[in-house]
């Protein structure tokens, strides 16, 4: 993968004093904007992308960010060589021990050529593993408590199809072996590291293991009880309603949550919540006009009101 030589500072718009949390938020940020996914056909946008995968690969991981800092790595993650001089390599039974021209003088102008030398030659037999790379990808939250498969395009522009294991969480990260930048001379090329974002569900709500949401009812439900329907992550099932239920009782409905490791779930727990015709019935109206103990009790008075 070709990698840009910026500053990461510079490519993810963070301070060089910023915590690891606003580098990891500057990145979700930017990378939402600039995956492929988003931007199909954008060459720009996906050069962007890359040069940002490859900033957060140095910044995101605090032992690379430390030894960029110390000037011991590139902004590409590659190793710099550390400055070598002749009398480094001088024979101590020489008599100075350091090296030393006719003149008397140590460490000629030239030392940078034979420091490069030296260094090549030091490098040689030695392989490098390859950079990971870091990708961020959204799934749908049905496919994070039940599992599933979703495409990723890679730097290279390689699409690959990755499963999503049942119970993700948002901010969970998938390791693809093998998927990263190629290592030096054949070495073992790096791994993709997938970052999950989760969307949200219009009425789902997770809780741990175990879903919530707000399950509407009508008034005859409420007041009579009786069998309802009712949404789980795991398909529709039949709930009871207890007669008489206020809004805001809460029924709890076993096994029908986020899977596990184990492949148990958890629990759905589902808030009533009273919902009247959209628009006004007048026999409603006249029942409740002379209901005498409707208007008699008064719910609020546990708040002293």
């Amino acid at each position: 993968m070709a990698t840009s030589s910026r500053d990461p500072y510079e490519i993810l718009g963070v301070k060089r004093d910023a915590s690891q949390t606003a580098i990891q938020t500057a990145y979700r940020r930017k990378a939402k904007k600039l995956h492929p996914d988003l931007n199909p056909g954008n060459k720009q946008a996906e050069q962007d992308f890359k040069d940002l995968s490859s900033a957060y690969e140095i910044l995101g991981d605090e032992e690379k960010r430390s030894r960029f800092d110390n000037g011991e790595i590139d902004a590409t993650g590659a190793e710099k060589p550390g400055r070598r001089y002749y009398r480094d390599f001088a024979d101590a039974g020489t008599g100075g021990g350091a090296y030393e021209n006719g003149a008397g003088f140590a460490d000629s102008s030239g030392a940078d050529i034979f420091n490069e030398f030296f260094s090549r030659h030091e490098r040689r037999g030695f392989r490098m593993r390859g950079a990971d790379v870091r990708y961020a990808m959204e799934i749908d939250f049905l496919d994070a408590v039940n599992g599933g498969t979703h495409q990723v395009t890679l730097s290279d522009g390689q699409t690959l199809e990755v499963r999503i294991p049942p119970g993700a969480r948002d901010g969970q990260t998938l390791r693809l072996r093998g998927k990263g930048s190629a290592g030096d001379e054949g070495a073992e090329t790096g791994d993709a590291l997938i970052e999950l974002h989760v969307r949200p569900h219009s009425f789902y709500r997770r809780d741990g293991d175990d879903i919530r949401l707000d399950l509407p009812i009508t008034l005859g439900e409420a007041v009579l009880g009786g069998k309802v329907r009712m949404p789980t992550p795991a398909g529709p099932v039949v709930a009871t309603v207890p007669e008489n239920s206020s809004s805001g009782r809460t029924l709890r409905v076993k096994g029908k949550g986020v899977v596990r490791r184990n492949g148990t779930r958890g629990d759905v727990y589902a808030t009533l919540k009273i919902v009247l015709p959209e628009s006004p019935d007048a026999e409603l109206k006249t029942f409740v006009s002379s209901w005498s103990i409707g208007n008699a009790y008064n719910p609020r008075q546990a708040m002293g009101v």
